[in-house]
């Protein structure tokens, strides 16, 4: 039997005439203005000619799949994120510093006030040090033989390589310092860095080279830096090692769990939002975003969530690999303000190509903001949580003798 030709009658039949109609009568097509959800701008870019700024060419021409949820991101960090009453966490995942991001992207970010404080993998914090320290790293082959590399001394980081020799100087160089009286105490990460940060920037003007160290750079700025798993690079390796010779020196992660609350609650206490900036996922993903089930869940504090988020990441929810998961899971934890839920963006991609298209995004359509030095504002902040602990029911918190070790600035 032949088959049944659609019926003309119903809507769609209706909607078919109309369109001949139309076509015949030459009349404009005016149909979408009649849709909530064809309100969005039309994809109708101006032609790519060499001219553009790195701005203008993703406002212009990045408008759809992964382009476009870059786009949302740089618009969501340098419209909204970037506002003066915004207190912006940045984490650091995979192996961004090798490859020159510190001081391509993150410096740059930290000296123009568009990141506050950081968390980061000890990782990322060991392999930016070599960089203030004058040492090397090279663009290499990801296809040479990695038995031939071990041969001549030469690590690789896929296609970053670099003299062995390296690893061996950066341990040194955290081993002498480590042994110093400043460091002879327990200590919250942000402290440890700091110092850290301290000593590098000495290297570096002795070097003549100038700031090429995130460490460095957070130390000028006075930006806190921790790390949620301390022991999990070759900087907690030397601590531990030194720990062996009877060095006092230890990073006390209960400090560090505490005084990143605290920043988050100082942030909305005083009138403000809280913004996070991720790049990739891992362990400092969930400290960033753990703050506020420590403030409300734990601590007993009346509060919502952050306010803004931002993450850019190549990994999947329904694999269990994304860290953390969507911004809308996150809300069923207490990590995000619901009502903030439409200032969330994440971008599918690799860390290497967005952050640096972020940073020159940010930086064209945003002018730099006043460093809130949150660094020296430790005592003050906890001093806030201490309070509000209190106040929500428990007992009040002493100040510990930890605490008073713990300087506004050194």
């Amino acid at each position: 039997m032949p088959a049944k030709r659609p019926s003309a009658a119903g809507p769609k039949g209706e909607q078919k005439r109309a369109a001949e109609e139309r076509e015949r009568a030459g009349a404009r097509h005016t149909s979408h203005e009649r849709s909530k959800f064809l309100r969005g701008e039309r994809i109708e870019p101006t032609p790519i000619n060499g001219t553009e700024t790195t701005a203008d060419l993703i406002d212009n021409a990045f408008l759809a799949y992964n382009a476009a949820r870059l786009r949302e991101a740089c618009q969501l960090f340098t419209r909204k994120m970037l506002e003066k009453d915004v207190t912006i966490g940045m984490t650091l995942t995979g192996a961004l510093t090798p490859a020159g991001l510190g001081m391509a992207a993150i410096i740059p970010l930290i000296e123009s006030g568009f990141v506050d404080w950081i968390i980061s993998t000890g990782a990322n914090l060991y392999h930016d040090t070599h960089f203030g320290l004058g040492l090397a790293m090279h663009r290499g082959n990801a296809q040479e033989s990695d038995v031939v590399l071990r041969e001549e001394g030469v690590v690789r980081i896929y296609d970053i390589f670099f003299d062995y020799d390296v690893l061996l100087s950066t341990d040194a160089f955290f081993r002498t310092i480590i042994q110093g009286p400043d460091f002879q105490h327990p200590m919250s990460s942000a402290e440890f860095h700091y110092l850290c940060g301290k000593y590098v920037r000495e290297r570096e003007k002795a070097l003549g080279i100038g700031q090429k160290s995130l460490l460095s750079a957070a130390y000028s700025a006075g930006v806190p830096i921790y790390t949620s798993s301390p022991g999990d690079s070759s900087i907690g390796m030397n601590v531990a090692a030194l720990a062996l010779e009877g060095n006092k020196c230890m990073i006390d992660p209960n400090l560090d769990v505490n005084e990143t609350a605290s920043i988050v609650l100082t942030a909305k206490r005083g009138g403000g939002k809280s913004g996070v900036l991720i790049c990739g996922g891992g362990s400092p993903k969930n400290f960033m975003l753990q703050t506020e089930p420590q403030i409300q869940e734990v601590l007993g504090i009346d509060e919502k969530g952050h306010d803004y988020f931002l993450q850019i990441t190549d990994a999947r929810p329904d694999t269990g690999g994304l860290s953390g998961a969507t911004p809308a899971e996150a809300v069923s934890w207490g990590k995000i303000d619901p009502d903030r839920l439409p200032d969330a963006v994440v971008c599918y991609l690799d860390s290497t190509v967005a952050l640096p298209l972020l940073t020159a995004y940010a930086h064209a359509r945003h002018k730099r903001r006043e460093l809130r030095r949150l660094y020296d504002r430790r005592d003050q902040m906890m001093k806030l949580l201490r309070d509000e602990f209190a106040r929500a029911g428990n007992e009040p918190v002493a100040a510990s003798k930890t605490d008073d070790k713990l300087p506004m600035h050194r």
